[in-house]
C-alpha cells in the first residue's frame, strides 16, 4: 500500500503489477492481497467504497449533515492533495478514455446523502442537481484554484469550500418554490 500511495503521488494510477514491482514483491502475492485495481485503490484509499461520511445516528438538520460531510470531502482532499492532483492531471489528457477509479464522483452521493432531509421537508428542491452544484464547487479542482492561483493557505482555502456550500444550500432553502409550469399545447 505505501507503494501504491508513492506510485499515485507521482502521478500514475498504478496496477496490482505495477504496486508490486514498486514494492519488491512478487506478483503472486500482491493479488493474493488485491484482486484487481479497484482492490488496491480501496484499500489505499478505503474512502472509495464508503456510501455515506455521515456519523451514525446522522443529525437530521441538513445544515449540520452539510457541514459534516464537507469537512470530511476537505480532509479527505487536503490528505489525498498529491494523489488527486495526479489523478487529475491524467483525467485532462487527451484520449486518457475512462476515468481513474479515484474520479468516479462519489463526492455527489456523500453531498446527495447530507441533504437528503430536503426530499421530504423541501420536495420542490432538486437535491441531486444541488449536490452536483456543492461538489461542482467545492472539490480538488476548487481547492487547487484557491490555493495556486488565489494563493490562499490550505486552511483558509478549506474554510472557504465548506462556506461555499453552505452558500449555496441556503441559496436553495430561500429560493421559494418553482409556479408549476403550464401545460404543452
Amino acid at each position: 500500500m505505501t507503494a501504491t500511495r508513492a506510485l499515485l503521488a507521482q502521478g500514475a494510477i498504478p496496477t496490482v503489477e505495477d504496486a508490486a514491482q514498486a514494492a519488491d514483491i512478487s506478483r503472486t502475492t500482491a493479488y493474493r492481497y488485491f484482486p484487481n485495481q479497484r482492490a488496491l485503490l480501496a484499500a489505499v484509499r478505503p474512502e472509495i467504497e464508503q456510501n455515506s461520511l455521515l456519523p451514525d445516528p446522522a443529525p437530521s438538520d441538513p445544515r449540520t449533515r452539510l457541514e459534516l460531510v464537507m469537512r470530511e470531502c476537505v480532509r479527505i482532499t487536503q490528505e489525498w492533495e498529491p494523489e488527486l492532483r495526479a489523478s487529475l492531471r491524467l483525467s485532462l489528457e487527451p484520449g486518457v478514455g475512462e476515468p481513474s477509479p479515484l474520479r468516479r464522483g462519489r463526492a455527489i452521493g456523500w453531498i446527495e446523502d447530507a441533504l437528503a432531509p430536503l426530499r421530504e421537508s423541501r420536495p420542490h428542491i432538486d437535491v441531486h442537481r444541488l449536490a452536483i452544484a456543492i461538489r461542482s464547487a467545492t472539490g480538488i479542482e476548487s481547492f487547487i484554484w484557491l490555493v495556486d492561483v488565489a494563493e490562499l493557505t490550505r486552511t483558509d482555502a478549506a474554510e472557504t469550500l465548506c462556506r461555499t456550500a453552505q452558500a449555496l444550500l441556503a441559496q436553495s432553502l430561500d429560493s421559494p418554490p418553482s409556479p408549476p409550469s403550464a401545460p404543452a399545447p
